[in-house]
C-alpha cells in the first residue's frame, strides 16, 4: 500500500447507561430517507456496484467492506506494481467507524434496532465514498455478528433496500482465509510455522501458516497459494465484545482478567492439539492482526496519536508485549478512554483483548510478535486483482 493512502476514520456515538437512544420515529424517519436514495439513480447504480461487468484493466477501481460485529470498514483501491510476482495496490480511500453491530446480541440472540441504526448510517458513508471513487469491482462481506443472529438475513435486506448495498455474510473458513490473505506477507519468510491471528468483535480467527512455497512468486492465484499455506485453522466463537459482556470491560480486576484468560484458554485446547505435530522452528512467530495488537503496538511506541505507518509490520519481542499489556491493565477506564490509540469506543473492549492475545500467548509461546494492520479487506482486494489477472 502506497504513501497515498488516505485514512477517514470514525467513531459513532455510543449508547451510554446514561446516553440516548434513537426513537422509533427516529429510526423510521431514517429508513424513509435511506428508502429514498436508495431508489434514485445513483442508489441504483450502488446496488448493483459489486455485480458490476468484468472489465479487467489498470484503470478498475476496487473496494473491500468488512463488517464485523464492532466495526464496519471500506477500503477502495487501484491495482499497484507487482511486489515479489504478486499483485500490490494503491488505497485512494478509506473509512472506518466503530458501531457495535453485535451490541448485546450474545445475551439477546438478535441485532438491537439502535445497532442497526449505527450501522445503516455507517453503509450509506460507504455507498457513497464508493459512488464517488467510480468502484467497478467490489466484495462486500457480513461476519459473525450476521452469521449469529436470528434477524441477520432480515437486517441486510433491510440494507440492500435502505441503503442499496447487497453484502454476503461469510462463513468462519472464508473469513479466516481472507485474513491469511491480507498479512501473510508479513510471515518471516525463514520460518517453517507461523501463527496467524485475528482477534474481533464477535469472533476469533487463529491459522497456522506453513512456509511459502518457492515458486509463489510465478502462482498468480492469492488464493490457492493462501490455501496450500494454511496447515489449520479454528474459528474461537468468542471476540472482544462477547468477552467483554461476560466479563465486564470497564473495571478489569485481576481476579477477572485471569478468569477471561482461562475462559479463552479452553476454547483453545483442541485447536492446541491439532497443531502439535506442526513444527516450530527457531523463527517460529505470531503474526496478529486487529485492533488489539495495534493499540498494544501505539502504546508501545508511546504514540499519542495513532499512526500506521509506524505500526504495520512492527516486531514485538514479547517482553514489549507483556510491558505494554501491562500498562494498558494499570489504566483506568478513562485514561484509557482518553488514550489516542484506543479511545472512548474501544476503551471498555481492549482489556478482553488482551485477554485473548495472553491465552494465545500461553497457548502458543513464542519470542517475538508481528503486528499487522491489515487483514480482511486487503485480503479481499489482493483476491480480487489476482483473479483479474492484476
Amino acid at each position: 500500500m502506497g504513501p497515498s493512502e488516505s485514512i477517514s476514520v470514525e467513531a459513532a456515538a455510543l449508547p451510554t447507561p446514561s446516553g440516548r437512544l434513537a426513537s422509533d420515529a427516529e429510526i423510521a424517519e431514517g429508513a424513509a430517507r435511506r428508502r429514498a436514495a436508495a431508489a434514485n439513480a445513483d442508489g441504483a447504480a450502488a446496488r448493483t456496484i459489486d455485480r458490476a461487468p468484468h472489465r479487467p484493466g489498470p484503470d478498475h477501481v476496487y473496494a473491500a467492506l468488512d463488517l464485523g460485529t464492532n466495526n464496519c470498514r471500506l477500503l477502495i483501491a487501484k491495482p499497484g506494481p507487482e511486489r515479489s510476482g504478486r499483485p500490490d495496490f494503491r488505497v485512494v480511500d478509506s473509512f472506518s467507524r466503530i458501531v457495535r453491530l453485535g451490541e448485546g446480541l450474545s445475551q439477546s440472540g438478535e441485532l438491537s434496532a439502535a445497532a442497526i441504526e449505527r450501522t445503516l448510517e455507517a453503509l450509506e458513508v460507504c455507498r457513497d465514498k464508493m459512488r464517488m471513487r467510480g468502484v467497478t469491482r467490489a466484495r462486500l462481506i457480513a461476519t459473525e455478528a450476521c452469521r449469529s443472529a436470528q434477524n441477520g438475513a432480515a437486517f441486510l435486506a433491510r440494507v440492500r433496500e435502505e441503503v442499496g448495498l447487497e453484502l454476503e455474510i461469510v462463513d468462519r473458513e472464508t473469513e479466516a482465509r481472507l485474513a491469511a490473505a491480507g498479512s501473510a506477507s508479513l510471515a518471516d519468510a525463514a520460518a517453517e510455522g507461523v501463527l496467524l491471528f485475528d482477534i474481533g468483535g464477535g469472533s476469533s480467527e487463529i491459522v497456522w501458516l506453513g512456509r511459502a512455497a518457492t515458486n509463489a512468486a510465478v502462482d498468480r492465484s492469492i488464493d490457492l497459494a493462501i490455501r496450500e499455506r494454511i496447515r489449520c485453522w479454528v474459528s474461537l466463537k468468542l471476540g472482544v465484545v462477547t468477552l467483554a459482556e461476560k466479563f465486564g470491560g470497564h473495571e478489569v480486576s485481576d481476579a477477572v482478567f485471569e478468569a477471561m484468560i482461562e475462559h479463552v484458554a479452553r476454547e483453545l485446547q483442541a485447536f492446541v492439539l491439532m497443531v502439535s505435530p506442526q513444527r516450530r522452528c527457531e523463527h517460529f512467530h505470531l503474526l496478529g492482526t486487529s485492533g488489539t495488537v495495534t493499540t498494544i503496538a501505539g502504546v508501545f511506541l508511546g504514540l499519542g496519536r495513532y499512526d500506521r505507518r509506524r505500526v504495520d509490520g512492527l516486531w514485538m519481542s514479547s517482553a514489549d508485549v507483556t510491558r505494554a499489556v501491562d500498562c494498558l491493565r494499570r489504566m483506568t477506564y478513562g485514561e484509557r478512554a482518553a488514550n489516542g490509540c484506543i479511545g472512548l469506543g474501544r476503551a471498555d473492549l481492549v482489556l478482553a483483548g488482551c485477554a485473548i492475545l495472553e491465552a494465545i500467548r500461553r497457548a502458543f509461546p513464542a519470542d517475538r510478535v508481528r503486528i499487522a494492520d491489515r487483514g480482511l479487506r486487503e485480503g479481499i482486494l489482493l483476491q480480487l486483482m489476482s483473479a483479474d489477472g492484476m
